[in-house]
């Protein structure tokens, strides 16, 4: 039986993207986007609850996110999740889950209305190479 690994999520960005070109002159986009969930308590009090995410965007999606989307702009993103491993200066394992994004779409009010960016298998997704290694070591973000 085959899996499924699709995440779905509506947030703010964090910070401004992040982009990099790796060999080949394929971009690469990071952010983190920040999901709220709002709930009330046993005893009737409004709570908040934010996760954060890592979102990496490749190639054209990754460049259109650099060129459109700003610290705090309100996004949904499909994508899947990863894990990378790598070990740092000391020789610690480290690990790190992301969400490698494939179908963006931005939420924010705008008078010329929504737009959305989605890929193409081709021009949005990871390239068939070794895990460029987000961690401080590679590329630092």
């Amino acid at each position: 039986m085959r899996g499924v690994n699709r995440v779905m999520l509506i947030g703010n960005l964090g910070k401004e993207p992040e982009m990099q070109f790796l060999e080949g002159n394929i971009g690469v986009a990071k952010f983190s986007l920040a999901t709220t969930e709002t709930f009330k308590d046993r005893s009737g009090k409004l709570v908040s609850q934010t996760e954060w995410h890592t979102i990496v965007l490749w190639r054209g999606l990754a460049e259109l996110a650099q060129k459109y989307l700003h610290k705090g702009s309100l996004v949904y993103i499909e994508g899947r999740l990863k894990t990378r491993s790598w070990e740092d200066k000391e020789g610690n394992k480290k690990f790190a889950t992301e969400i490698v994004g494939d179908n963006l779409i931005m939420l924010d009010k705008r008078s010329d209305g929504n737009a959305e960016m989605q890929g193409d298998g081709t021009d949005s997704s990871e390239p068939d190479m070794p895990s460029p290694g987000f961690g401080p070591e590679r590329l630092p973000f």
